[in-house]
């Protein structure tokens, strides 16, 4: 069907409120608005709940029914699809005023609707009937229809809309200008498509389609940043309504407004640290850790975790998992961080930090779950990449040992500590750890070889920094998040001082890479898993 060409003159700037629709789930602020129309002489239409909140207020309605001489049937589901109600939101007033007169349908000026809670229905875990019974279908076809004829119409779809409305009436003598309705009509039509958004990703996961033909994202507006990445790069923060604990759901307690690099670290910070069940710290820098271990409690974690660069900790992330101590905070508000972020901060914690006015300081009540799966999005030109999160994790029964020599018991459990957090390290990722701790992390290198070289070239530094007679990397195993493609990069970390590996396997030349191994001494494992990060 062609649609149907424009013929109209142009939108008054100025269009007055005589006659509101109000249907809404969310009641908040309801009442005041009401209350601000009805002083107005403003004639209010509507529905169930609503009609009643605003009447035992004493605000004066006419229920929907009454304005269409229809009753409401199939228990509620069709009340406001009425051509006195549609016809009255979409008519043009400089073209279809004869037909509204023959038919008698009184102009509706303003529309106030939010819709059905499906997403919160689907969010409580309900049943499929439920969920299918919480869609809206009389909500958003209001809106839309309210939005297409924003010309004549006002649109509301949330509560924190109301104020502009009524400032505008009051401003302009119980008018609404055209610049508003248009942003509430965009708006309107974003709310519209985040919930359809959100029937059909429902809908797609039900019939067990983890890609069906066509995917629509969506996202609240969190935050306008002050800029992107670079001063030059404008930014905002957006938010998709998905609780896992992180950045998105944390509450700020201090420090400056985060930006758009801050947000990026700290959301890396966290799921890496997630990773682990004893006490663990993280320390990132560009989102890729520059220090991680896990302790018997967050401060002997933290204290080892910066040992293995404190150069680069400086200005980064902290990210803990558990709730924050006065100890662990006394030592953290030595070094220059940026962010702190924790489930948790007991009382004394918050009040040390609370000296550093600068320090973001954000809480999460929880941490995430890193088995969760989850969908991750990567934009390209023309399109994007969707992929599961890497919720991959390596059972210890499963690995191959390859060489002559098995790891000892203390070698296993740090050869399993060094793979996790190479699952975090952008890709070229070498890992050395020693006793529950990063001593040396080599990232985003093109040639493996060379992020095991940067790696003990680093740990040698801090090891120097800290007084140490040799490198961190003595003694120490070695995590590759991919396997070894030549011998080079394994010869490069035994000169640095390992004394076992783990690696995923798979190259062609793995014969090698063992030999290798076995001539030194090694022993090496196979994961048979990969953990690219780009």
């Amino acid at each position: 069907m062609s649609p149907p060409k424009a013929n109209h003159a142009p939108a008054p700037d100025k269009v007055r409120i005589t006659r509101a629709l109000i249907s809404v789930s969310d009641k908040t602020g309801l009442v005041a608005l009401g209350q601000a129309l009805a002083a107005r002489g403003v004639e209010i239409l509507s529905t169930g709940g609503s009609a009643q909140r605003l009447a035992e207020a004493g605000v004066p309605v006419k229920e929907v029914s009454d304005h269409t001489g229809f009753p409401e049937i199939m228990d509620g589901r069709v009340k406001t699809l009425h051509p006195r109600v549609h016809g009255g939101i979409l008519a043009r007033r400089d073209i279809h005023a004869d037909a509204m007169a023959q038919h008698d349908i009184p102009p509706i000026d303003l529309v106030v609707v939010n819709l059905y809670p499906f997403e919160a229905t689907v969010a409580q875990g309900a049943d499929y009937a439920n969920c299918v019974e919480n869609i809206d279908i009389g909500g958003p076809a209001m809106i839309r229809a309210a939005a297409k004829n924003h010309d004549f119409v006002t649109i509301i779809t949330e509560p924190s809309d109301y104020e502009a409305v009524i400032d505008e009436l009051a401003a302009h003598d119980g008018c609404v200008t055209l610049g508003l309705r248009r942003k509430l009509a965009q708006r309107a039509y974003a709310r519209t498509a985040a919930y359809d958004a959100a029937i059909s990703t429902w809908l797609a996961g039900q019939l067990g389609e983890t890609f069906p033909p066509r995917v629509t994202l969506s996202g609240a507006l969190a935050q306008t940043l002050r800029y992107g990445e670079n001063p030059h790069q404008q930014a905002a923060f957006y938010v998709t309504g998905d609780q896992r604990p992180g950045v998105a759901t944390a509450v700020q307690l201090q420090g400056k407004e985060l930006s758009y690099n801050n947000l990026n670290d700290t959301d890396a910070a966290f799921e890496l640290v997630a990773e682990f069940e004893q006490p663990a710290v993280a320390i990132i820098k560009h989102a890729n850790p520059c220090g991680v271990a896990q302790g018997a409690n967050l401060l002997d974690a933290y204290r080892s975790a910066l040992l293995c660069d404190p150069v680069s900790a400086f200005g980064g992330i902290i990210a803990v998992n558990r709730s924050l101590d006065a100890e662990t905070a006394e030592e953290i508000a030595k070094l220059f961080a940026e962010v702190v972020i924790a489930p948790d901060a007991d009382d004394a914690a918050r009040a040390l930090l609370a000296t550093k006015k600068n320090l973001r300081v954000l809480l999460t009540k929880d941490v995430p779950n890193p088995a969760d799966t989850g969908m991750m999005i990567k934009h390209l030109s023309g399109g994007f990449l969707l992929q599961n999160r890497d919720s991959g994790r390596v059972n210890p029964a499963e690995l191959k040992v390859v060489t002559k020599r098995a790891p000892t018991e203390q070698e296993l459990a740090d050869l399993l500590f060094a793979f996790r957090v190479a699952k975090h390290v952008k890709s070229n990722a070498i890992v050395y750890a020693k006793n529950g701790a990063t001593v040396g992390v080599g990232a985003g290198q093109m040639s493996r070889v060379d992020s095991a070289r940067i790696a003990a070239i680093k740990s040698a530094e801090a090891a120097k920094a800290a007084g140490l007679s040799e490198p961190l990397t003595k003694g120490s195993v070695v995590a590759s998040d991919a396997f070894f493609p030549f011998a080079d990069g394994l010869l490069a970390a035994a000169e640095a001082g390992v004394t076992a590996v783990i690696q995923p396997g798979g190259s062609i030349r793995d014969a090698d890479v063992i030999a290798a191994a076995d001539e030194k001494g090694l022993a090496m494992v196979l994961t048979g898993m990969r953990h690219f990060r780009h």
